[in-house]
């Protein structure tokens, strides 16, 4: 029996230093008083203050938080929601110094760590530091390949600085993690992408490729009306006016309302020859001259 006493002795210390370190990680002094930190959490001042968050009481919500951030210097949630109330506000450099404190303390987790750069990349959005946005939600993803809110916000980035290359690979990938009922949705944007594609390609004098990028916009949604008006000028220039205007009618066909032929997620200029086919009398009309001219009635 003996010989196992020092066994016993270390396993005894084992175990009491392992119950201090959890009453440590659960309880804090403040004050001359014992805090449960968990308890915390439910403090008067987070719960107050999630309650004016519900109701959109930015002011009211950040004095409330800030007074649970102050209880419990260790929640990192709370920390991080004190952070985008001060980004809400406008107080850019502040919600940036809090996220960045946060990323410095040891041993968190994928998730927090994740948690926390989301909110810093959305800190730099706002703030106009687009390189450091760009980075962060990167690593965003790197930790969580399946954040939606990362990429959404990186393909943004991307949109805004006019990198469509970037911009159209991040859509895909939100693409491939939707829902079957929203793929439709993502298809129309890639379209539009496509169509961006296009006319970078156009710019860079290489017209094959720029009617190779509308036409697949067309194929991933027929609606997309600049993806007809574009390829039509591409074709106007190698096929002739006869092509062209073959393709400028398709449109007719699959749009024969005429909406507005400027898109808000693709601003293109309309062409000369879609300026024609935006004033034509309608589509009835159109189908009715081509029956009777043997589809030469624009020629």
């Amino acid at each position: 029996m003996n010989d196992y006493a020092p066994l016993l002795g270390i396993l005894v210390a084992l175990l009491v230093g392992l119950a201090a370190g959890k009453a440590w990680e659960r309880y804090k002094l403040r004050n001359g008083r014992w805090l449960d930190r968990r308890k915390l959490r439910d403090s008067p001042h987070f719960l107050q203050g999630l309650n004016f968050l519900a109701a959109n009481q930015v002011d009211l919500a950040l004095e409330e938080i800030s007074q649970a951030a102050a209880v419990n210097d260790r929640a990192l949630e709370i920390h991080i929601i004190l952070g985008n109330l001060y980004r809400e506000k406008g107080q850019v450099g502040r919600a940036i110094q809090i996220h960045q404190q946060l990323l410095q303390r040891p041993r968190l987790s994928r998730l927090e760590q994740s948690s926390v750069l989301l909110s810093l990349g959305l800190d730099y959005k706002q703030g106009g530091f687009v390189d450091r946005a760009i980075e962060a939600f990167q690593e965003v993803i790197r930790l969580e390949p399946g954040n939606i809110q990362a990429l959404f916000n990186l393909e943004k980035l991307h949109e805004d600085q006019h990198q469509w290359s970037q911009a159209y690979e991040v859509r895909q990938r939100l693409a491939a993690l939707a829902p079957d009922g929203q793929r439709r949705q993502h298809q129309t944007i890639l379209a539009f992408l496509e169509n961006e594609l296009g006319l970078e390609a156009l710019k860079a004098g290489n017209p094959e490729e720029a009617a190779r990028r509308f036409g697949a916009a067309i194929e991933l949604d027929a609606s997309v009306a600049p993806a007809y008006l574009n390829l039509g000028d591409v074709t106007l220039g190698s096929e002739g006016a006869a092509r062209a205007v073959e393709v400028w009618e398709r449109l007719l066909d699959v749009a024969p309302d005429r909406p507005s032929w400027r898109s808000t997620a693709s601003p293109v200029p309309m062409s000369r020859w879609g300026s024609r086919i935006a004033s034509r009398p309608s589509a009835d009309e159109s189908s009715r001259r081509r029956r009777t001219t043997g589809g030469r009635g624009w020629r």
